[in-house]
């Protein structure tokens, strides 16, 4: 939920909540008495009740909508998953639907733990480890896929089979621990999916066509607390580093949970990304800020795309479309209020995923039994806008004239000021572009002769393939491969760890990424289908 910079007169209160001990209580409050060693009333301490909930960012938080907090009131969360539950629930997933998914988190952390198991086991869960909460909680990722925790590079049409690409979408719940509608419609997606996936088309192509990545609750200790923050009581949609101004730059002042995600982008290659919030009933999409602080649209450089994209979640939601407050139901983030330190720019800027902010429900807490029906208003548009990205846009490969090898090159547009980059592994690239007539796609790739071409863009995407031909001879001039590996990283490790890493991980890498390299290029070559895509 976002929030506004209206001051509040300052009232001095107590409040008394009752609260389920499934959910571990951090030492804030002082505990009165217990019944049945389950329940508790918690009393707080007095505070000053102004300005800004929970302290948070008194700069940049602000609530559109009061708490309505009562004197005495049953738990809020009575009736939704704890913790413990969804974790549950995740790991039963998991089990029931082993052949389109699997559950991920945290396992190893360092070298120490990555050596002290099986090296192929602990070095796959290790490259994809989101992290975890303040408390220690994993942040669990569920992925759905015909081909789970594989990198691939599969048609993203079917049945046209325009051309091979890794489409990799996903959707992030419970950002705030007040909004916890997310964390339950996520596993209402997750399970619909699976119950469908072989007799509903939508699911069907869901499943073969994407990576779809689901992380139900990316701050659980905020949901345990019942409030906007983390266990530190900081808003995590406020932490991440901002574009226009120098807050958030120190990454040991980040959060466990914001550096888990920025981790998880850097090393997924995502396409687009959702996150789901509470408060309000509407489609937000960058920017979420401006260089002056007024509250006045500020479109990206995707500002159309962004728009397309808003607009198909809005369109396909129960009433969202039908908004008084917003037109269409979608807003420019800027427009609404500013935000600084958000997760939506960031993603776009530095991820290259294109990423909207969705309010679900007008009621940030709704009661329980109120999920089933939120659910149904949201399917439709979840589903849709998963589907509206696989069918739309330029997608596509790059590769060497020498040899054909793969080249995680990038990708513009002319006329938009935003490059998506190539995946290192197969070079596939999936560039989002509402329908727009006449474009020129430009491929580029460092050592290689930039190529462009115009393409007509309709309804419907198209796959483009580019073939790029070095500046100079080959011979004796060392370029850039899928083996090559990124290990900043590791820069504060000593020099017997980093050698005995390198020695077993790149050695080990370099031989699966040739074996997919060449099984990739084989298949490549016998690809048919009804359309071919256009090389270039």
């Amino acid at each position: 939920m976002r929030a506004t910079t209206e001051t509040r007169s300052q009232l001095l209160t107590f409040e008394v909540t009752i609260l389920n001990l499934d959910d571990y209580l951090r030492p804030l409050w002082t505990i009165c008495f217990f019944w049945e060693l389950k329940y508790a009333v918690i009393v707080t301490t007095p505070r000053i009740l102004g300005g800004f909930e929970d302290g948070s960012y008194a700069g940049s938080a602000r609530h559109l909508f009061g708490e309505n907090r009562s004197h005495l009131r049953v738990d809020v969360a009575q009736g939704y998953m704890t913790n413990a539950d969804l974790e549950k629930a995740i790991k039963a997933f998991g089990q029931r639907c082993s052949n389109i998914s699997r559950i991920y988190s945290a396992r190893c952390s360092n070298v120490a733990d990555l050596l002290s198991v099986s090296l192929f086991e602990g070095f796959l869960e290790w490259v994809i480890s989101i992290g975890k909460s303040v408390t220690g909680f994993p942040l669990w990722v569920i992925e759905i896929s015909d081909k789970p925790g594989k990198e691939e590079a599969e048609p993203a049409f079917k049945p046209e089979k325009l051309g091979p690409v890794s489409l990799m979408l996903q959707y992030i719940g419970n950002v705030h621990g007040d909004e916890p509608v997310g964390r339950e419609i996520l596993l209402f997606l997750a399970n619909w999916i699976c119950d469908n996936h072989l007799k509903d088309p939508l699911a069907t192509s869901i499943v073969e066509n994407v990576h779809l990545h689901l992380l139900p609750s990316m701050n659980p200790d905020g949901f345990s607390l019942r409030r906007r923050g983390n266990a530190n009581n900081v808003d995590l949609n406020r932490d991440f580093p901002d574009q226009f101004f120098p807050i958030n730059d120190d990454v040991n002042e980040r959060q466990p949970e914001t550096r888990a995600i920025m981790n998880w982008l850097r090393q997924m290659h995502f396409t687009a990304s959702a996150s789901l919030h509470g408060g309000a009933l509407v489609a937000n999409y960058p920017w979420d800020g401006t260089q002056d602080k007024r509250t006045t649209y500020f479109g990206c450089p995707d500002d159309e795309t962004f728009r397309f994209m808003a607009s198909v979640y809005s369109r396909s939601h129960y009433n969202m479309s039908l908004s008084t407050e917003f037109q269409g139901g979608i807003t420019n983030g800027a427009s609404w209020y500013p935000v600084y330190g958000g997760m939506q720019d960031w993603n776009y800027i530095h991820g290259g995923c294109f990423e909207l902010t969705l309010e679900i429900s007008n009621n940030k807490w709704p009661s329980a039994n109120e999920l089933p029906t939120l659910w149904e208003y949201n399917k439709i548009s979840m589903l849709n806008l998963v589907a509206s990205l696989v069918k739309t846009g330029v997608h596509g490969r790059i590769f060497s004239s020498d040899g054909g090898r793969p080249l995680p090159g990038s990708i513009t547009v002319r006329g938009i000021n935003q490059t998506v980059k190539a995946g290192r592994t197969f070079a596939d690239y999936h560039r989002l572009l509402a329908p727009a007539g006449k474009l020129e796609v430009v491929a580029s790739m460092p050592g290689y002769k930039s190529k462009s071409t115009s393409i007509w863009l309709g309804e419907a995407g198209t796959t483009l393939d580019f073939v790029l031909d070095p500046e100079v001879t080959l011979k004796g001039n060392l370029l850039r491969s899928g083996c090559e590996c990124d290990c900043g990283y590791m820069s504060g490790l000593g020099h017997l760890e980093v050698s005995l890493f390198l020695f077993v991980i790149v050695g080990f890498l370099c031989f699966l990424f040739r074996g997919r390299i060449k099984n990739n290029l084989s298949k490549q070559k016998q690809l048919v289908g009804p359309k071919r895509p256009v090389v270039v």
